[in-house]
């Protein structure tokens, strides 16, 4: 009998709809691909118009399937075996990868897709003749249409069929790269990096921002930020890690700002800090998990007046989750443990007692005047440090990432 060698198919999902666009799309997809799958020996990625391929040794097939689930634009992918379109290979090539499965007490049933009407058999025929081979081949094996234990999907395309009886969920979205740069402002509690999935879900490429105000904060609170960082490497690759010196800047504002104020001004002095970065980083916008209600800051009146100092587009993922939902966002994903380690930001290091909710944007001018702000977001912007976190490379490296928590 043949030795069958699989390939993976992967399925676009929303890049299909993308027009003329879509060679842009699948190109950056194939590029995704490649970073995740790095070191998994010689691999050919090809995108085609409805499917990509990846070809690679056959005993690196198991770790790319898992590297696979953090790649976005998939809706799916399976690994498929490539025959000659004619029942005899066909029906050997459906047995062959049945007794590889453990059947005792499962159901099955055929999937037939006929791209080539030219084909001898309808799909009902094909599903019939397979399916009356295999109840005949595995005695045990029982036939169900709706919810199977083992669906066998069966293509019937102009050059070959393709066959498989596996089929991964993709993490959907569309590929990090395609919607353009962003900064997301890193806090290290659960929100923020939570947020910055759901921005590289929709395309975003994003870099990280981390305000530290040493020694208020401690140098473990911005290792904690680059873990989660590292986290969301898994998903879009390396990501560049920047920390803004901030401690100038919230000494000033405990000094001279009333203190029911203390943290409107500091969130607009950081997105007075972010407008400059994304000019000197070519971003098009900030990335924040703020969440309506969620805190002081974060009232519709407190957004308003914080968001009237950004001059550029300001992306709020988060804006109508509840927290329970983002706590299981962030345990979906891997990082809601780091979150929640001991380590305070700057934030909430300086937050106040009673923070006004509804802040006036007057007084916040007329208070502002007491600072230096141009000097302040100057000193911050010119002593950033930029480093560069490297992609995560395999499901190995991110379980020894939680062995240290």
């Amino acid at each position: 009998m043949e030795t069958l060698k699989p390939y993976i198919l992967v399925r676009y999902g929303e890049l299909s709809t993308k027009g003329k666009n879509k060679r842009r799309f699948t190109q950056q997809l194939a590029k995704n691909i490649k970073r995740q799958i790095d070191g998994l020996g010689d691999t050919i990625v090809r995108a085609g118009h409805d499917y990509l391929e990846i070809h690679l040794d056959e005993s690196h097939i198991s770790e790319a399937l898992e590297r696979l689930k953090s790649v976005f634009g998939i809706q799916s992918y399976s690994p498929v075996y490539k025959v000659k379109k004619n029942m005899a290979a066909i029906e050997a090539t459906v047995l062959q990868l049945l007794e590889t499965e453990d059947l005792i007490g499962q159901t099955f049933r055929i999937a037939t897709k006929r791209a080539d009407h030219t084909f001898s058999l309808d799909t009902n025929a094909i599903n019939r003749k397979l399916g009356q081979a295999v109840v005949d081949r595995f005695k045990g094996l029982k036939v169900q249409l709706k919810k199977p234990d083992i669906t066998v999907k069966v293509e019937i395309r102009e050059e070959a069929a393709l066959i498989t009886t596996k089929v991964y969920l993709g993490a959907g979205g569309l590929p990090v790269g395609t919607s353009g740069r962003a900064l997301l402002m890193l806090s290290g509690g659960i929100d923020s990096v939570v947020a910055g999935y759901l921005a590289m879900k929709r395309g975003i490429e994003i870099e990280a921002v981390h305000f530290a105000s040493p020694p208020y904060t401690s140098p473990q609170a911005v290792q904690k930020a680059k873990d989660l960082t590292k986290i969301l490497t898994k998903f879009g690759g390396d990501i560049q890690f920047i920390t803004v010196p901030f401690t100038k800047t919230q000494e000033e504002i405990k000094e001279k700002i009333p203190e029911g104020y203390l943290m409107t001004i500091t969130r607009r002095m950081m997105f007075r800090v972010m407008n400059d970065l994304c000019a000197e980083r070519e971003a098009l916008a900030i990335v924040t998990g703020e969440s309506i209600g969620q805190v002081a800051s974060q009232t519709l009146i407190s957004l308003d007046v914080i968001n009237a100092m950004a001059t550029y587009p300001v992306i709020r993922p988060l804006i109508t989750y509840d927290k329970l939902e983002i706590i299981q966002l962030a345990k979906d994903i891997g990082s809601f443990a780091i979150s929640i380690l001991p380590y305070e930001d700057c934030c909430t290091v300086f937050a106040p007692p009673a923070p006004k909710t509804k802040p006036k944007s007057e007084k916040c001018d007329y208070y502002e005047e007491s600072i230096a702000v141009s000097e302040r977001v100057d000193d911050s912007v010119k002593g950033i440090l930029v480093e560069n976190i490297k992609t995560v490379g395999s499901q190995t490296e991110l379980e020894e990432m939680d062995d240290l928590l």
